[in-house]
């Protein structure tokens, strides 16, 4: 009942009796009353004025699932509608793939505060302190053939792309409260506030799996499939963004960084977390229609920072220099070796490297 109650407080706007809600709901005054000291205790500002009713003028960073409930109310069909969230877990990909083998629901959407055995590609570590960052798994249950699978990394990252675009291009003044409040300007419950930056942030995608902000990582992206002999059983696909981290360890510095670093200011995980939902649904379901990526091909090339650009080429036999041209309808990379060939890169089989850095 608690994200119902927040859902009614939000989508109101204005001041809400408690004989209003108690009506709407079944419950008695007592059980508002008690909803309502629990939404404060966990940080929403609550205004409770004698003979209107409540409000909600604030609400706080996190990621629980009657958060995530509340905002994501009517904005997807199956995308994040059943909601799993962990304060601390191992992995939101080992909770997701566990509630795949369980007959969890396709759009299952695993959240957790912190991870502690949090993994990349290759099986690479990946940090996932409290606080300042978003952790997410999404259960898909596709009815597709395996070969398609590995499209669904590039739909996943076109997708927080978008997302990350809609939540940069927001105007301090949108920090009211509602589904559009990406902003926070308070620091974290301490009243202190920080300076925006005006300057002009540029989101990429760094093929296949990684995303870029002003050419540094800031989001990255791991899918696993189980398969049967010809069919999915399911596929998860697992997202990490760097959000409100104040700094990077030193080891990483000169290739990662997060939104309120570039910024300068603070962002709800929470609205990122929904429009990313609304993103990947509306895409993944017209990936299911076309049955390729010609749909998004265009727009996924300009986003991609790699295009047009001399890279590393590292597979199973070495690595070789090639030039970027885009990605084909099957999310290959498309590149051009230094003798003129031609030659499409599946995802699975290499990775990419700038010649002359990370991106």
């Amino acid at each position: 009942m608690k994200a119902e109650i927040l859902n009614v407080l939000r989508e109101s706007g204005d001041y809400v009796s408690g004989q209003q809600l108690c009506d709407l709901f079944g419950v008695s005054r007592t059980a508002v009353w008690k909803v309502i000291n629990q939404l404060k205790e966990e940080g929403y500002q609550v205004d409770a004025v004698r003979n209107r009713g409540y409000r909600i003028m604030d609400s706080p960073d996190v990621c629980t699932k009657e958060e995530l409930d509340s905002l994501m109310y009517r904005k997807t069909v199956w995308a994040g509608q059943n909601v799993r969230y962990f304060q601390e877990t191992d992995s939101t990909n080992i909770q997701a793939k566990q509630a795949g083998e369980q007959g969890g629901p396709h759009g299952t959407l695993v959240v957790a505060e912190t991870q502690t055995a949090g993994r990349g590609r290759r099986g690479r570590g990946w940090m996932s302190p409290p606080g300042g960052s978003i952790y997410m798994s999404l259960l898909l249950r596709p009815t597709f053939e395996p070969d398609k699978a590995a499209m669904l990394t590039l739909i996943m990252a076109y997708s927080v792309a978008r997302a990350l675009q809609h939540c940069l291009a927001a105007d301090e003044e949108t920090s009211r409260v509602g589904p559009e409040a990406w902003i926070s300007t308070s620091s974290m419950g301490d009243g202190t506030t920080e300076a925006v930056s005006r300057k002009e942030q540029k989101i990429q995608i760094k093929w296949p799996n990684d995303i870029v902000l002003n050419g540094k990582k800031i989001v990255g992206i791991l899918t696993e499939m189980s398969t049967q002999v010809d069919y999915i059983s399911h596929v998860v696909i697992g997202v990490g963004i760097n959000v409100n981290m104040e700094s990077v360890p030193g080891e990483i510095r000169e290739a990662a960084t997060s939104l309120r670093i570039e910024a300068g200011r603070r962002f709800r995980r929470a609205p990122l977390i929904v429009e990313a939902m609304c993103q990947f649904e509306k895409n993944y379901e017209r990936f299911v229609r076309q049955g390729d990526l010609s749909f998004l091909r265009e727009e996924y090339d300009e986003l991609l920072a790699n295009k047009g650009k001399d890279v590393m080429v590292h597979d199973a036999r070495g690595a070789y220099r090639a030039h970027a041209l885009g990605i084909n309808d099957n999310g290959e990379l498309l590149v051009r070796r230094e003798d003129g060939r031609e030659e499409a890169v599946y995802a699975g089989e290499v990775s990419v490297r700038g010649l002359y850095g990370y991106v």
